[in-house]
């Protein structure tokens, strides 16, 4: 496996503990998107990530992000397909079944994530990517 991926994974293994407390993985400058769900949109930088990501996972509980397969690709990406878990805080419903099926997308320079793009429906992901499942 590539060290880029071992990079990637060594993300995950904290967030699939429900642990979102560190960006060091992140590149100071780094470029954040949600594609879709419930709350897109595009940020720039490690504070503003943060406080994006914050206001998503505040609304839920026991949010579980697990990686299900990471790919690679040759200029320096890393695409992941996650299943997802949660409740809401409020309502305890669950996450809405077209949302536990993500994906991520990472490019990596220089040991740091430069951007993440973050999907909560897994097609669109693979349909930018041009891949199939």
């Amino acid at each position: 496996m590539s060290e880029n991926v071992e990079f990637v994974r060594s993300v995950y293994e904290a967030q699939g503990r429900g642990d979102y407390s560190s960006a060091e993985w992140a590149d100071p400058e780094i470029e954040y998107e949600i594609a879709d769900g419930p709350s897109p949109g595009r940020w720039n930088g490690r504070r503003a990530m943060a406080e994006a990501w914050r206001e998503i996972i505040s609304a839920w509980r026991d949010l579980r992000i697990d990686a299900q397969d990471y790919r690679e690709f040759a200029d320096g990406r890393v695409p992941v397909l996650t299943r997802s878990s949660a409740r809401g805080k409020a309502s305890g419903v669950e996450l809405p079944p077209e949302w536990t099926s993500g994906a991520a997308i990472y490019d990596i320079r220089d040991g740091k994530v430069t951007k993440h793009v973050v999907y909560f429906d897994r097609s669109h992901a693979l349909a930018d990517l041009d891949l199939e499942e």
